[in-house]
């Protein structure tokens, strides 16, 4: 088959000018789409978009500052409450002496005469090291050193606290009989 004369071929100046050209064309159409719409957006949007991150960073560091506070307080209130723990609560092993050392040195430093005393313990609901103590005790004495025995469980250094007190004054004489209810605290030993 013949070749066709009139079809221009690769090797013609003319077909090659062309085609150098249109690639130039094609070449500097890219260059303005890249001008006029830059990877990563204008020069304005970059500012608007690092003023943003820059907000947001001084946001974030804010939170983290509160936080950080948040997690003092955390950690304070829990050193707090354990040393409130120690000092008031009385421990399950030894709540028993603890108890009667208390209520012994009340009676002698008033000079009231013991009679009988009772221990009932309950659970505080929520809790489970943590239980309350019901003491019940009967006391006699005079006004004045009953009023003593209060004052000295008053200033006692463990949490008790007085729930109730019943006085009835003994026929012939000024001294009264009193039964007391107290609370008390105890928690259970960290090691169990």
């Amino acid at each position: 088959m013949p070749k066709n004369s009139s079809a221009p071929g690769w090797k013609e100046p003319r077909v090659v000018v062309r085609a150098v050209l249109g690639a130039l064309l094609a070449a500097n159409l890219v260059a303005a789409g890249l001008v006029m719409f830059p990877p990563g957006g204008s020069a304005d949007d970059l500012e608007r978009e690092m003023a943003s991150l820059q907000t947001q960073v001084a946001q974030n560091k804010a939170v983290l500052e509160q936080t950080r506070k948040h997690a003092a307080s955390v950690d304070m209130a829990k050193s707090e409450g354990g040393k409130f723990l120690d000092e008031y609560f009385l421990d399950r092993r030894t709540f028993n002496v603890s108890l009667q050392m208390a209520l012994n040195d009340a009676a002698s430093a008033s000079k009231i005469k013991p009679r009988n005393t009772s221990y009932a313990i309950s659970p505080i609901d929520g809790s489970d090291t943590l239980s309350m103590i019901t003491v019940t005790t009967e006391i006699e004495g005079t006004y004045h050193d009953v009023m003593g025995f209060v004052h000295q469980i008053d200033k006692s250094p463990r949490l008790l606290i007085i729930e109730s007190l019943n006085a009835s004054p003994q026929q012939g004489s000024n001294i009264l009989s009193v039964q007391m209810k107290l609370n008390a605290f105890m928690r259970e030993d960290a090691a169990q």
